[in-house]
């Protein structure tokens, strides 16, 4: 886990916050990991704060390559599912009252859950994409 945050409640997710946070990201991996000369390749969704004008400038800024993302498809879904998936099953049952009850569970969480887990998470849509490639598009089993 490179990078955790939380919007502050109220917040969404706009141009302007989309392109703090990325701009965290990169700052973060350079600090964790400055010996690596890692070439970034972004994929995300097409939603109007990832796609507009105002947001490409910055990631050709920070020296990062668009992936394109497929259209909708449930066997090719991002792998944003394996995260949030797994995080719902293990808080399961408890209550949180406030914002604040919940940010410390689920970083405990998200620092558990282990390079294996995260490292399986961005394989799963590879092997996922090439196996749909292998049936001529046609849906895929997990």
């Amino acid at each position: 886990m490179i990078l955790l945050y939380f919007l502050e409640p109220g917040q969404t997710i706009n141009s302007d916050c989309y392109i703090a946070t990325l701009t965290k990201l990169k700052a973060q991996i350079s600090k964790v990991r400055p010996e690596k000369k890692t070439i970034f390749l972004l994929q995300h969704e097409k939603t109007r704060p990832h796609a507009s004008l105002k947001t490409v400038e910055p990631i050709i800024y920070l020296d990062w390559t668009v992936v394109p993302h497929p259209p909708y498809s449930p066997d090719l879904a991002p792998s944003d599912f394996h995260l949030f998936g797994p995080m719902k099953d293990g808080l399961r049952g408890h209550h949180f009252p406030s914002y604040d009850a919940v940010v410390r569970p689920v970083k405990q969480w998200a620092t558990s859950a282990g390079a294996d887990f995260y490292e399986s998470g961005m394989q799963a849509p590879v092997h996922r994409w090439r196996k749909c490639i292998a049936n001529g598009g046609d849906y895929v089993d997990k």
